[in-house]
């Protein structure tokens, strides 16, 4: 079975966990935490969301929070801007890390935050919580098996409509339409993440960015991205938040066979064209074997958060530190830069 199981899950009530930032994501790693079984719980938050109500210790500024609670695990779930100046703090406090995709809008301080992670010898994690997507994990488990031989090339998309994102708050007025940290190339930075994850190391060759003036705004809408890995092969990644409609998925073609996977609706929202699979093809083009890949909402989330939980037990990295996310955030800023 995907996922933990109440009985088999680690103690993770030695934690005292304080989570910057009481946005959604906020909210619902609380929420998953405590499902989890950490009881010691704090937030920090100058401007928390008035209809959220904070079911632990609050406080207004990371500094006081991190003198006042003494966390050993810190959640940076504030706006992207802030991730690293909030991570050096925590790190500096001594606090284990876990931080919200993407790591930062740039690339300043992360040499820093690096160094001290190295020399306090903290875990960090860089949230992936498509990497524990039923579809993404079966894809990488068939690409390490040696399934489909070497990866020739991969097609990666992600595409939907920033309007019907969150209902909440008015898209326009969403960190989405920051033109400091918004955009779809560190929104949907998951798909880079998989494509280094499945192919390694990469540079990006070319990019091509289309503003989202469709829907009114100035930052990056849709781009296509080409990288280079240093295996030889290539990765085609396809981002958009202006397609009205919902798509997810790729290819990955081998010198043995093919991987293929595609959700047409967003987790947690039933499939109305049959259940979604990674199909796998072996080199005569035929059928050889589909396994399920559809997931509920927040069984990806939980998963993460225990990985990075237990690997901080064990004294481990994660399989998603700082550095993988200072990757993934490198092809993005280079996108930019070059457009």
């Amino acid at each position: 079975m995907y996922g933990h199981s109440a009985c088999d899950m680690a103690d993770f009530s030695q934690f005292r966990v304080l989570i910057s930032g009481a946005g959604s994501i906020g909210q619902r790693h609380l929420k998953n935490l405590r499902a989890a079984g950490v009881s010691v719980l704090a937030f920090s938050d100058p401007n928390p969301d008035p209809e959220f109500r904070i079911d632990a210790q609050s406080f207004v500024d990371l500094g006081n929070a991190l003198e006042g609670f003494k966390p050993n695990v810190v959640f940076i779930c504030s706006p992207t801007k802030l991730h690293v100046l909030q991570a050096i703090q925590a790190a500096n406090a001594g606090s284990h890390l876990f931080i919200e995709k993407p790591l930062s809008h740039n690339s300043e301080g992360i040499s820093d935050l690096i160094k001290i992670v190295d020399e306090k010898k903290l875990t960090t994690m860089v949230a992936c919580n498509m990497r524990f997507h039923p579809g993404p994990k079966k894809i990488k488990e068939l690409i390490d098996s040696g399934a489909i031989g070497d990866i020739i090339s991969s097609r990666i998309h992600a595409a939907s409509y920033l309007p019907r994102w969150r209902r909440k708050v008015p898209y326009k007025e969403s960190y989405s339409a920051d033109p400091v940290q918004g955009g779809v190339l560190l929104d949907c930075i998951h798909e880079i993440d998989l494509a280094l994850w499945y192919s390694g190391s990469a540079n990006l060759t070319s990019s091509n960015v289309i503003p989202a003036t469709s829907i009114g705004l100035e930052v990056d809408g849709a781009v296509d991205l080409l990288l280079k890995h240093e295996s030889g092969a290539t990765s085609n990644i396809h981002l958009s938040f202006i397609q009205h409609t919902w798509r997810r998925g790729c290819e990955i073609i081998g010198s043995e066979g093919t991987i293929e996977w595609e959700l047409k609706s967003p987790p947690g929202i039933l499939h109305t064209e049959g259940d979604p699979k990674v199909r796998l093809y072996d080199n005569n083009g035929e059928l050889k074997d589909a396994f399920p890949a559809e997931s509920d909402r927040d069984q990806p989330y939980i998963d993460e958060i225990t990985h990075f939980l237990e690997s901080v037990i064990k004294g481990v990295q994660t399989m998603s530190p700082v550095s993988d996310g200072e990757n993934s955030l490198k092809i993005a800023l280079d996108a930019r830069k070059n457009s």
